[in-house]
């Protein structure tokens, strides 16, 4: 298998399954000297992580890293302060499956001669034969995506260092779609959402905010925590902290299960999504991301073109099309419309420069010819609706090609664009971060 690693300054490499014994992220070209914890990694992974709300599949892992390699085990000379932080070596993410159970592998077991429609199950099946990792859909499930997010949140630590901010929400779901909202409102939207998750999950609270497991202790200390973990996840999910949603809108000023920054609509977008899940079937939806901070002539001509390594996010699992800017409308578009217009006027934010350029509109998403044009980077994902649905569907038998019919599955995801979201945040940051290095050593060589 190839197709598992990314980047030419930034490099990420995954490995792992939804039912081996987890997933790995191996990140490589990140800078040392960063305080890293698994505490701050797995804030954003529980932004993902099933289990979580009523529109997420009833699977409970709580998605828990260790970091295994790549930072210093402690201070290099006495009194150096330089423990926990990056070496420069290869830093290594492992996310152990807690949550998987014979129970739910004999129930693939049973079902895995008859494909699932939507899902890449037949296809791996021609293309790696018996021995595919079948089980879960292996590294085709949407758990792999954990790795993106693990990954993606160093990038978006790094960049966050260079003024550069991602971010990223639920733009439709279930057609429901939410308005334009300025992008400073959006983030710190955004912002609030992921403090209101934090502090509401109860393995961030019972596992890292009560110090059961620590940056000072070794792997196999943290391992054998999350064995304990393992015996534990209904327990601890039960101090899950109880907020009404009318108490979470009060105190944090965001909707309890959906990151759209307008709360009547992600009210509309849920009740949307319900209403199609209790006919057994599934809905889908937009997610859309914001770079902000990026300077004008990020990116590469031709091949490597900014705007098209974003396009890459069609790897992410039910990702069927992403567009940047107008997207899909220039079609509906003339040439006076679409253009971006633009002009100069004084620099009140950096006074060494007497003028800047800004721009009329940002149609283009912040990206012409392949480069950064200094606006906001827009650009939307569109989501399939999850195609594990409680319908039975016409199938076959992958052994003999017989024709068989499906049964209704009910352990799945109502809609997956409300998981997806932290998934395309984090993997648009390993992108920007990826261009950003090359760009500043670019930068640096022409000032020579």
């Amino acid at each position: 298998m190839i197709g598992c690693h990314i980047g030419r300054m930034f490099q990420v490499t995954i490995a792992g399954g939804s039912y081996q014994d987890g997933l790995t992220a191996v990140v490589q070209g990140h800078p040392p000297g960063m305080l890293l914890t698994e505490q701050e990694i797995y804030g954003d992974l529980l932004l993902r992580k099933p289990g979580a709300d009523e529109l997420s599949s009833p699977r409970k892992e709580p998605d828990l890293p260790i970091i295994y390699t790549g930072l210093n085990a402690a201070d290099t000379i006495e009194g150096a302060d330089n423990k926990n932080h990056t070496n420069g070596t290869p830093l290594s993410i492992l996310i152990p499956n807690l949550d998987r159970h014979f129970i739910h592998i004999k129930q693939y077991q049973d079902t895995n001669r008859t494909p699932r429609p939507g899902h890449a199950s037949y296809a791996s099946f021609v293309k790696y034969g018996p021995d595919d990792d079948a089980i879960g859909a292996g590294i085709f499930s949407g758990r792999y995506t954990s790795t993106i997010v693990a990954a993606g949140y160093v990038a978006k630590k790094i960049l966050k260092k260079c003024g550069i901010e991602v971010f990223s929400y639920v733009k439709e779901a279930a057609g429901v779609r939410c308005p334009d909202i300025d992008h400073s409102k959006a983030l710190g939207y955004t912002i609030a959402y992921k403090k209101m998750r934090r502090d509401l999950d109860p393995f961030y609270q019972q596992v890292y905010v009560k110090n059961r497991i620590t940056p000072d202790m070794r792997f196999l200390e943290k391992t054998r925590i999350l064995a304990e973990i393992e015996q534990e996840i209904d327990a601890i999910r039960d101090k899950a902290p109880k907020l009404s949603p009318a108490e979470i809108q009060e105190k944090y000023g965001v909707h309890p299960i959906l990151n759209c920054p307008d709360i009547d609509v992600s009210d509309a977008m849920v009740a949307a999504c319900n209403r199609i899940a209790q006919t057994g079937d599934s809905s889908g939806g937009v997610v859309e991301v914001v770079v902000t901070g990026v300077p004008a002539g990020l990116g590469e001509p031709v091949f490597y073109k900014l705007d098209a390594e974003l396009g890459r996010m069609l790897g992410i699992g039910a990702v069927k099309a992403v567009e940047v800017g107008a997207g899909f409308a220039v079609k509906d578009m003339t040439g006076l419309e679409s253009n971006d217009q633009m002009h100069s006027e004084d620099s009140k934010a950096c006074p060494e420069r007497s003028r800047r350029v800004v721009f009329d509109s940002n149609n283009a998403g912040g990206i012409t010819g392949g480069l950064a044009t200094g606006q906001p980077i827009v650009v939307r994902l569109t989501v399939k609706p999850t195609p594990t649905i409680d319908k039975p569907q016409m199938t076959i038998d992958k052994y003999t090609l017989d024709n068989k019919k499906l049964a209704a599955i009910t352990r799945r995801d109502p809609t997956i664009v409300a998981r997806i979201w932290p998934v395309a945040e984090n993997y648009t940051a390993m992108v920007i971060l990826d261009h950003l290095l090359a760009h500043y050593g670019y930068q640096m060589l022409k000032a020579k």
